[in-house]
């Protein structure tokens, strides 16, 4: 892990404490609402681990926040224009997931358009949306994805776009042979 790496990992693990503390929730409190251990909420709060997309998800349920709205208060203000060396980039090597904001919200502005890539065989879930009813255009750039949004899977492949609202659980998954590139608007 590099300098940059550390340094986003400190401002998330100071984000997700100022959360936390902003509504008065114990570690245990947390943990109940998101599912993550305690210990692994405190790892996390104290920068000894970086955070996964999945563990990142579920606090984004318990926070009631969007993952791109946690990362906007993580790198802080709105730009009008965003210079794609300027566009913050979030990792997850362990599964193989790349998260580029290209445009990071803002608080008097709605959406924001994310590009994302999986690695192939990969898997991410989410049990909940952070947002009930929060609406996704996601267009498929390279690769092959199969998105499954209210228990029904979608199979695309580039070019393809799938517009959808979130109210319950959602998957992403990449086939064993390819991964994919795609861009998220989220409104």
């Amino acid at each position: 892990m590099d300098e940059g790496d550390d340094a986003i990992d400190r401002r998330i693990a100071q984000r997700l404490r100022s959360l936390r503390a902003e509504r008065n929730w114990s570690l245990d409190e947390l943990a109940r609402r998101s599912t993550v251990s305690r210990a692994t909420l405190s790892r996390l709060e104290n920068a000894d681990v970086s955070p996964t997309a999945s563990v990142l998800g579920k606090l984004c349920v318990a926070f009631g926040l969007t993952m791109s709205r946690l990362m906007h208060m993580v790198e802080g203000e709105f730009a009008p224009v965003l210079r794609k060396d300027a566009q913050p980039v979030w990792v997850d090597p362990e599964i193989g997931f790349r998260r580029r904001s290209v445009s990071p919200p803002a608080q008097t502005l709605a959406g924001e358009v994310l590009e994302c890539e999986l690695d192939a065989g990969v898997r991410i879930t989410y049990e909940a949306p952070p947002r009930p009813g929060l609406e996704h255009h996601l267009l498929v750039i390279e690769g092959q994805l199969e998105i499954t949004v209210d228990g029904r899977s979608h199979d695309l492949r580039a070019g393809d776009c799938l517009r959808y609202q979130l109210f319950g659980p959602s998957a992403f998954a990449t086939p064993p042979q390819s991964g994919a590139k795609y861009i998220l608007f989220i409104v």
